[in-house]
């Protein structure tokens, strides 16, 4: 907590990218102001993987020895708020928070990531990230080998289905619905043994987020242990947007060289950014934010 209200740069969004940054900007003297909702959307999967030193690790115990060390740093200050508004004043820029507090810096940095927009399928946010899963990067060892399940159709599916079968082979594609693959596709899952089940879906049946079966709406279930699914997203923060920040065609927020966003001194990083849902990409994005808006004031104070 800081009674301090103007920063070099304010970092909305406290996880793995904008602490990350953080820390670059820390180690460059810089006064930075990191503004986090400590709600990350990664809050139920149980551990944390693919980032060397750390693989295994939960998600929280990875973020709260990242904050520790990024708060030694004492130009970094932290507040637990949320960015509400923000809009261009002067030479810089204005943030308010959900608690009325106004903060002011000469860079924004945007670390806010995306949220999901979970199907209407009970169960299925209560497994979300602990066994419904969405990267076989992150999460398919762990489930290797193990009767598994796709969530999808068309197109996506069909590639989804060759990405996972190199983790298992004993996979099913469950379209939820009338099948929309073509018909050289369902051939060819045909070949490699992955049965197509369109017929509706209820419910998942879980423990504690472990599913255990999926049971339709005709009353029928189907034992699993892992269903592999990629669900729609929106901005977790709006404020880029509506000060004028481009998003791409998939609704990432549009970044050029150096993290920089379409508007002068608004910068980008992590999942926000980028379909590449994973630890070590957030900090490696952050990392170079950080040290791209650090380069940036120099040259406008030298």
């Amino acid at each position: 907590m800081t009674d301090k209200k103007d920063f070099d740069v304010i970092i909305v969004g406290g996880s793995y990218a904008g602490l990350s940054a953080a820390m670059a900007l820390g180690r460059a003297l810089r006064n930075v102001l990191i503004i986090d909702s400590g709600l990350p959307c990664n809050r139920q999967t149980p551990h944390s993987h693919n980032f060397l030193t750390q693989d295994g690790k939960t998600p929280g115990e990875i973020s709260v020895l990242a904050k520790e060390q990024v708060l030694k740093y004492n130009t970094v200050h932290f507040r637990q708020d949320v960015a509400t508004a923000g809009k261009k004043v002067g030479n810089g820029f204005e943030i308010t928070t959900q608690s009325s507090r106004i903060f002011t810096a000469q860079k924004l940095l945007f670390a806010t990531g995306i949220k999901d927009v979970m199907p209407d399928i009970k169960g299925f946010t209560a497994c979300w990230g602990i066994s419904v899963i969405h990267c076989p990067y992150c999460h398919g060892y762990e489930v290797r080998n193990e009767k598994t399940g796709i969530l999808g159709n068309g197109d996506h599916a069909f590639e989804y289905a060759k990405l996972i079968s190199n983790w298992t082979k004993d996979l099913t594609l469950f379209t939820n619905g009338k099948s929309a693959l073509t018909g050289e596709q369902t051939k060819k899952l045909q070949v490699h043994n992955i049965p197509v089940i369109e017929t509706g879906i209820d419910r998942f049946e879980h423990k504690n987020g472990y599913i255990e079966q999926i049971i339709f709406r005709d009353g029928t279930a189907s034992s699993i242990k892992a269903v592999y699914s990629k669900v729609p997203f929106i901005q977790h923060c709006d404020i880029p947007e509506k000060l004028g920040c481009e998003l791409t065609e998939q609704g990432y927020i549009k970044t050029g060289d150096f993290q920089k966003t379409t508007v002068d001194g608004v910068y980008a990083c992590g999942d926000n950014i980028s379909p590449m849902r994973s630890v070590s990409t957030a900090i490696a994005t952050g990392t170079f934010a950080g040290a791209a808006i650090n380069k940036e004031l120099i040259e406008e104070q030298f």
